[in-house]
């Protein structure tokens, strides 16, 4: 019984956001200028230990060390590469591998196959939710670059996170991928991707699709993924602007079967302790746009709540994800979404102590 947190790694200054921004400019400016949007609105959201860089491995170190003490086993990171360009890669290299406690703590890469947003917060609602200059083009020979890269850096570490003794990678937005290759493209992409780790000597591969559309979930095994997953699953983008979260957690949690049995692979949950991506948008007050990064708002969390749905994650991966499976959680960081576990100012250490709670309750 394992639990993976995932890591949002744009919490420091890059280059390009520098550019479209202004110099320094980190979300953190986000969260902390929000302020609530209509009665009851829990905003803003802080970070009991305050706002940090993830450069900084002493600031991770001691927050890695936190939710190690906690039960959180391994850290999925985000990992944000296009045809060979990366950013954020600094929160990876120097923040987490940087400190003894990530140097030595489990963890994997979720291929973050976006490029970070131009404009924040998000002030037109004309535009789509994703704007196509984002997305990230890939091919079979981009693929097999990108893994053989993965490799030589990351997966021939000793503490990398496998799953069956196989190192666990993710790709975040696995329907855009599959869609843009072709069916027949992608398999041939992880087919030599295997094949390249393998010669090299670095291990086999367990991967895993992350969310995908009906219209490739009965595909995925055919192409190559081992395991099917989630982000964020919580809330209903077609639902209303606020939403319930003990009845979103039970609603989600009912959707575990139909992922397994229409993707033909283990699934293994993701569960989060909340959602509000208000930070993220501009306030358009009562005229408010009905998508992201506006609506919805998950309301009513609760580190009790949350323990209660992961500890029915975890009892449901022990009966159904297969051996060795992981349960995640989403996400360890991402405060401008309004789903963390880290220390906050509301709760104090009660995110991190669900998590533990959750473990003890679900091994009983």
């Amino acid at each position: 019984m394992r639990v993976a947190a995932y890591v949002y790694p744009g919490w420091h200054p890059i280059p390009e956001r520098d550019e479209n921004f202004h110099p320094g400019f980190t979300e953190w400016e986000l969260v902390q200028a929000c302020r609530p949007r209509f009665e009851g609105h829990v905003q803003p959201r802080l970070p009991l230990l305050g706002p940090y860089d993830d450069r900084d491995p002493r600031e991770v170190g001691r927050r890695v060390a936190l939710a190690r003490e906690h039960g959180v086993d391994a850290f999925v990171h985000g990992f944000f590469w296009c045809r060979g360009k990366r950013v954020f890669q600094d929160a990876l290299d120097r923040g987490f591998l940087g400190s003894s406690e990530g140097a030595r703590a489990p963890f994997a890469l979720m291929w973050a196959n976006r490029m970070p947003r131009r404009v924040l917060p998000v002030r037109r609602a004309d535009l789509p939710v994703i704007d196509a200059a984002r997305l990230v083009p890939s091919d079979v020979d981009d693929f097999v670059a990108l893994l053989a890269y993965l490799g030589e850096r990351y997966f021939a570490r000793e503490n990398y996170l496998r799953v069956q003794g196989r190192v666990y990678f993710s790709i975040f937005d696995t329907s855009f991928f599959l869609r843009e290759l072709g069916l027949e493209a992608a398999r041939a992409a992880i087919a030599r991707a295997r094949d390249h780790l393998r010669r090299a000597g670095l291990g086999e591969l367990h991967l895993a699709a992350i969310e995908p559309g009906r219209d490739v979930r009965a595909h995925l095994a055919r192409v190559g993924f081992d395991s099917v997953t989630n982000y964020v699953l919580l809330p209903d983008w077609s639902g209303p602007f606020l939403q319930d979260y003990a009845e979103r957690a039970e609603l989600c949690a009912a959707q575990w079967p139909e992922l397994a049995r229409e993707c033909a692979l283990p699934y293994m949950p993701s569960v989060s302790p909340g959602w509000d991506a208000s930070p993220r948008g501009a306030d358009f007050g009562e005229a408010r746009p009905t998508k992201y990064p506006w609506w919805p708002v998950v309301t009513g969390e609760h580190p009790e709540l949350f323990r209660a749905a992961l500890a029915r994650a975890l009892r449901w991966t022990r009966a159904h994800s297969g051996p060795d499976a992981l349960t995640f959680v989403a996400s360890l960081n991402e405060w401008s979404e309004g789903h963390v576990i880290e220390p906050d100012t509301r709760f104090g250490m009660g995110w991190l102590e669900a998590v533990r709670a959750a473990r003890a309750e679900a091994a009983s």
